[in-house]
C-alpha cells in the first residue's frame, strides 16, 4: 500500500513536450516568439523607451514617421499632449501585462483553493459552489463599476474586480478535475496510510489537478486584458498620466479622424497579446488532451 502511495501519478507534461508541440503548430510558433518579443519589451521598458512616457512636447498629434536613412524623433508620432507614442506603449504594455498577471494569479489561485477545499472537505461544497454562483451573475464591469465607486478608480479597483470575475471560473473547472482525482485509488491509499489532510490536497489532488486548471487559466489570461481595458477605456483603470493600453485607446476617441494612431496602436497591441495567448493556450489544450496528443 506503501508503494501505491508514493507512486501516485502526477498529471504534469514536460516542458519539452509542449516545445515539440509548438514547433510542429507554426502559427503556434509565431505567436510564443511575439509574445516573447512583447514581454521583452515590456520588461525592458525603461531601457528601450526613446522618451520619458510623461515628458509633453509642444509638438502633439505628430503622425508615425518611418524614415530609411536615419532614425526619427518620434518613430510612432505624439498623442495629444504630445507625448511619444513608443514610450508610453512600452510602459503601458508593460503595466496591462502586470494588471492582467497579478489579477489570473490572485482570482484563479484562490478559486482553486476552495474549489479543492470543497471538494475535499465535502460538507463545504454546496457552500463554496453557492458562493460561485452569486459571484457569476456579476459581470466584471459592474464589478469594477461598484469598486470604483468604493475605493476610487485605479489599478487596485481593476485587480480586485477581475480576481473576483476570475474565482467562480476557475473553482468549477478545478471541481470537475478534482471529483475524478478524488475516487482514485492512490487518494484511498494515501487516507489508509494516515497522511495529513495537507499532504492530500497538495501533493495528490492540486498537483493532479494542474494540468486543466492551468489551460483554462491560460485561456482566461487573454479575457481577463481586454476586459481590464474595457474597464480603462470607461476611465476607471489608472488616472492620467500613467500609461495603460485601454486608457491610452480611451484618450484617441476625440481624434480619431486626424490622429487615429493615438487609438489605433494600442488597440493592435492588446489585440496582439490576446491572440497570441490564445493561440497559445490552444495548443497547450491539445497537448493535453489524449485525443489530440498524437495528432
Amino acid at each position: 500500500m506503501a508503494d501505491i502511495a508514493v507512486t501516485a501519478p502526477v498529471a504534469s507534461r514536460p516542458l519539452a513536450a509542449f516545445g515539440r508541440r509548438i514547433l510542429r503548430d507554426k502559427l503556434a510558433l509565431l505567436a510564443a516568439v511575439l509574445l516573447l518579443l512583447i514581454v521583452l519589451a515590456a520588461l525592458f521598458a525603461p531601457w528601450l523607451a526613446p522618451f520619458d512616457p510623461y515628458n509633453t512636447t509642444r509638438r502633439p498629434f505628430i503622425p508615425p514617421v518611418w524614415s530609411a536613412g536615419s532614425l526619427p524623433q518620434h518613430w510612432l508620432g505624439t498623442d495629444g499632449q504630445g507625448r511619444d507614442m513608443l514610450s508610453r506603449l512600452l510602459y503601458g504594455t508593460r503595466l496591462t501585462l502586470v494588471m492582467g498577471l497579478a489579477s489570473i494569479v490572485i482570482g484563479g489561485g484562490l478559486g482553486a483553493l476552495v474549489a479543492l477545499l470543497g471538494v475535499y472537505y465535502r460538507r463545504l461544497d454546496p457552500y463554496i459552489m453557492r458562493a460561485a454562483d452569486i459571484l457569476l451573475s456579476f459581470p466584471a464591469i459592474l464589478l469594477g463599476l461598484a469598486l470604483a465607486a468604493v475605493v476610487g478608480p485605479g489599478l487596485t479597483a481593476i485587480v480586485i474586480a477581475l480576481s473576483i470575475a476570475t474565482i467562480p471560473d476557475v473553482a468549477r473547472i478545478t471541481r470537475s478535475a478534482a471529483i475524478v482525482i478524488m475516487g482514485q485509488d492512490y487518494m484511498e491509499a494515501g487516507r489508509a496510510m494516515g497522511l495529513p489532510d495537507r499532504t492530500l490536497i497538495w501533493r495528490y489532488l492540486a498537483l493532479n489537478c494542474l494540468s486543466p486548471v492551468f489551460v483554462f487559466m491560460t485561456l482566461r489570461f487573454g479575457q481577463i486584458i481586454l476586459i481590464g481595458a474595457a474597464l480603462s477605456f470607461l476611465g476607471l483603470g489608472v488616472r492620467p498620466p500613467e500609461a495603460e493600453l485601454g486608457m491610452m485607446a480611451s484618450l484617441g476617441r476625440d481624434a480619431l479622424f486626424f490622429a487615429p494612431h493615438i487609438s489605433l496602436l494600442p488597440s493592435l497591441v492588446i489585440i496582439a497579446i490576446v491572440l497570441c495567448v490564445n493561440l497559445l493556450g490552444d495548443a497547450l489544450r491539445d497537448l493535453l488532451d489524449p485525443r489530440m496528443r498524437n495528432q
